[in-house]
C-alpha cells in the first residue's frame, strides 16, 4: 500500500525531509496520493511534520503500535503477534483463543485495555498512548504448582527489556511487579488452565501490562503514589514496537531453559523484597506480618513470622511494610 511505501521512505531518511514530488516519483503516484497517504498516517497517530518546500518528516517521538513494525523487531519465528488499538483484556480475549487451540507463541498486543485485570481481582489501568498491553499463550509441559517459574521469567525478561530500551536499573518486587526509580512500571498476571488428567498445565496465558508514559492528566489519584512510568521524556523512537519485541524474545528464550540457573541469578539480583518487613495478603483475610529472607530456588519466597517459624510462599502477593 502506499501509505506503508511512503512510512517505510520517511523512515529510511529519519529526521530528515522528504520532498512530495521525491516521495510521488519514488512510488509513482501523484502528489495528491502521497498527501492523502500521509494524512491517513497521521489519523492513525504517526507524528509527520510538514514544511512548504521541503516536504514530510517521520519526527522521532512517533510511538504508534504497528504489527508489521513489531514482526520486523521480533527474532523469534515462534511468536506470532497480533496487534489491536484496544481490547477488552489481551488475557481475556486470549484465554478465548486457547481453549479454542490457538498454538504456543501467538502474542496479543494492545495499546488500550478497557478492562485490563490485574492480580487478585483488581482492575489494571490501562489507558491508551502511554502503556504497552501483551498476552502471551505458551504451552508448558510442567505441573501445575511450578507455573511461578514462568512468572518469574517474564518479570526478568520485562526487567532486563526496560533497563536496555532506557538504560535504567529495574528491580522485582515478588513475584510479578517490576520497578523502576521506586515506581511500580509495570505488573505481569499469569493465567492457566489445568489439564486434570495428566495434572499438569493445558495452556498458560502470561499478560504483562508496562508503564511507558505517564498518561495524560496524571495516573488516577490512587496510584499516584505508586504508578510510575518506565522511560522519561526521552524515548527511542517506535519505543512500543521495539519494548514488545524485545519482552517476547527474552520471555520465549527463558521459557525454552526454566531450569537455567542463570535466570534465577538475574531474578534475585533484581529482587527488593529480601530483607525487608512485609505484609503477606491473601483475598478476605487480614494481612500477615513477616520478614522477607529470601528467593529460594523454586522461586517461592522464604519468609520468618513474628513467631519465629519460617514460611515458603509460592503463590500470593506481598507489599512492603513502610
Amino acid at each position: 500500500m502506499i501509505k506503508e511505501a511512503i512510512l517505510a521512505c520517511l523512515r529510511d531518511h529519519a529526521e530528515r525531509y522528504v520532498s512530495g514530488a521525491a516521495l510521488a516519483r519514488e512510488l509513482s503516484v501523484s502528489r495528491t496520493a502521497v498527501w492523502k497517504a500521509v494524512e491517513q498516517l497521521r489519523a492513525e497517530g504517526y507524528a509527520i511534520e510538514s514544511a512548504t518546500n521541503r516536504g514530510y518528516r517521520l519526527c522521532a517521538v512517533s510511538d504508534v503500535l504497528s504489527e508489521p513494525r513489531v514482526r520486523s523487531y521480533l527474532k523469534n519465528p515462534g511468536i506470532t503477534p497480533k496487534v489491536y488499538a484496544s481490547v477488552s483484556s489481551t488475557n481475556t480475549l486470549l484465554k478465548v483463543m486457547a481453549a479454542e487451540g490457538a498454538p504456543e507463541g501467538l502474542a496479543l498486543i494492545a495499546g488500550e485495555q478497557t478492562a485490563g485485570r490485574g492480580r487478585m481481582g483488581r482492575s489494571f489501568y490501562s489507558p491508551a498512548d502511554s502503556g504497552l498491553y501483551m498476552s502471551l499463550l505458551l504451552r508448558p509441559t510442567l505441573p501445575a504448582a511450578e507455573a511461578v517459574r514462568v512468572t518469574a521469567c517474564a518479570a526478568v525478561a520485562v526487567a532486563e527489556a526496560v533497563e536496555e530500551l532506557s538504560g535504567l536499573p529495574a528491580q522485582i518486587k515478588w513475584v510479578n511487579d517490576i520497578f523502576v526509580g521506586g515506581r511500580k512500571v509495570s505488573g505481569i498476571l499469569t493465567e492457566a488452565s489445568l489439564d486434570c488428567e495428566s495434572g499438569g498445565l493445558s495452556y498458560a496465558v502470561v499478560g504483562i501490562g508496562i508503564n511507558t508514559a505517564v498518561p495524560a492528566g496524571d495516573f488516577p489519584p490512587e496510584l499516584r503514589q505508586i504508578a510510575g512510568a518506565a522511560f522519561g521524556q526521552e524515548r527511542p523512537p517506535e519505543l512500543r514496537c521495539r519494548l514488545a519485541a524485545l519482552v517476547l524474545d527474552k520471555l520465549m528464550d527463558f521459557y525454552g531453559r526454566l531450569d537455567d540457573p542463570a535466570i534465577l541469578e538475574a531474578y534475585r539480583r533484581r529482587s527488593l523484597i529480601p530483607g525487608r518487613e512485609i505484609n503477606i495478603l491473601s483475598p478476605g483475610r487480614e494481612p500477615v506480618p513477616a520478614t522477607a529472607l529470601a528467593v529460594e530456588e523454586d522461586y517461592s519466597l522464604l519468609v520468618r513470622l513474628p513467631d519465629g517459624s519460617l514460611r515458603r510462599l509460592n503463590s500470593g502477593e506481598v507489599s512492603v511494610r513502610l
